[in-house]
């Protein structure tokens, strides 16, 4: 699975969470709303951490945070190996049942 649908935040903003579709395809995250993508980024710019609410992601001077319907296989994909205790337990559990 390459698309994610999640909530995009962004950090210092006091605005409602907007729907997106994430797009892990190849070396890029790309977000997009309907048909049209707002943000692109490579994945080797980003700063992504893991916390209790959302993928928090430092790309081009941004900083967002991404609430992911199913976290643990986004975190999965993205080659994450630390996260927050609830992650892990969910990325565990996942790598299990895959597996």
């Amino acid at each position: 699975m390459t698309e994610y649908a999640a909530r995009l935040l962004i950090e210092g903003e006091e605005t409602q969470a907007t729907p997106v579709v994430v797009d892990l395809t190849g070396d890029r995250i790309v977000l997009s709303i309907g048909d049209q993508a707002v943000a692109d980024w490579s994945k080797e710019n980003l700063r992504i951490q893991a916390l209790p609410d959302g993928f928090h992601i430092r790309a081009d001077g941004e900083s967002v945070v991404l609430d992911v319907s199913e976290d643990a296989r986004f975190a999965l994909e993205l080659g994450m190996r630390n996260a927050h205790p609830g992650l892990r337990r969910r990325m565990s559990a996942l790598l299990r049942s895959d597996g």
